[in-house]
C-alpha cells in the first residue's frame, strides 16, 4: 500500500455504523468533509456534527445509498460482517474508495486504510501499519507528538521566506539551500517549540542571511557581496 493525501473539502464521506468506531471515523473526517452516518441506533459518542440518518439498510440497499450520497469515501463500520462485506463490494463496483473498519491485515484492491495522524498547523504526519496493527500506529502517533511540536510555525515561516527569496535571489539552487538550512536549524525549532513566532522569524532571517554570505538585508534590498 502507498500512502496518499486526499483533500476531502466539499466531499461526502458516508459512514455505515453508529457505534464507537463509526463515531471515531466521523470525527476523523468531520473537520473537512460532509459526513453522513447511517445506522439504526447511535452510541452516546461525539459524532462531530455529522448528519445522523436513522436507518437499517440491508445488503441489497447499499447501491441506492451510494447513488443518493455520491460519496468520495465509504466507511463500513457496522457490527454485521455480511453487511460490511456488501458495502465493500458495492463500493468497489461503483468505483468508490472504501474503508472497512472491521478488517485488519490484507486488504482488497481499492481499499483504504485511515492512518493515525499527528498534526500541527499545516504539518501532518501519518503513521500506518497497513491495517495490521492499529495499536502500534496509535503508539507511534503518541511518540511523534512532541517531535513535531512547533512544526506548523516553522513551516509557515519557511514558506514566507521562500516566497521572499523568489523575488530576491535568481538562483534556484541558492534559494533551496538557504531554505533547507533554515528548516534544519535547531535554534529555529527551539523558538518554534516555545511558541515565539517573532523569534522564529528573527532567527530564520539571520540563518538565511548567513547562508547567503550576508548578501541580503531584510528591508527588501540586496547588499553588495
Amino acid at each position: 500500500m502507498i500512502p496518499l493525501i486526499h483533500d476531502f473539502d466539499g466531499e461526502v464521506v458516508l459512514v455505515f455504523g453508529g457505534g464507537a468506531v463509526g463515531a471515531r471515523k466521523a470525527r476523523r473526517f468531520g473537520h473537512e468533509a460532509r459526513v453522513l452516518v447511517v445506522s439504526p441506533t447511535f452510541a452516546d459518542a461525539d459524532f462531530d456534527g455529522s448528519e445522523l440518518v436513522r436507518a437499517a439498510p440491508a445488503p441489497d440497499d447499499v447501491p441506492s445509498w451510494l447513488a443518493a450520497a455520491d460519496p468520495a469515501l465509504v466507511v463500513a463500520a457496522t457490527d454485521d460482517e455480511t453487511l460490511n462485506a456488501a458495502i465493500e463490494r458495492h463500493a468497489h463496483e461503483a468505483g468508490v474508495l472504501v474503508n472497512r473498519a472491521d478488517r485488519a491485515g490484507d486488504r482488497d484492491r481499492g481499499s483504504v486504510v485511515v492512518p493515525a495522524t499527528v498534526e500541527d498547523g499545516p504539518v501532518g504526519v501519518a503513521v500506518t501499519t497497513g491495517g495490521t496493527s492499529p495499536a502500534v500506529s496509535r503508539h507511534l502517533r503518541r511518540e511523534l507528538e512532541p517531535v513535531i511540536g512547533g512544526a506548523g510555525l516553522v513551516a509557515t515561516v519557511v514558506s514566507e521566506l521562500r516566497g521572499e527569496l523568489k523575488e530576491r535571489e535568481p538562483e534556484a539552487d541558492t534559494r533551496r539551500e538557504a531554505v533547507r538550512t533554515v528548516a534544519a536549524n535547531p535554534d529555529v525549532w527551539a523558538a518554534a517549540r516555545a511558541g515565539d513566532e517573532e523569534r522564529v522569524r528573527e532567527v530564520a532571517e539571520r540563518v538565511v542571511a548567513a547562508a547567503l554570505d550576508g548578501g541580503w538585508s531584510w528591508n527588501g534590498e540586496k547588499r553588495k557581496r
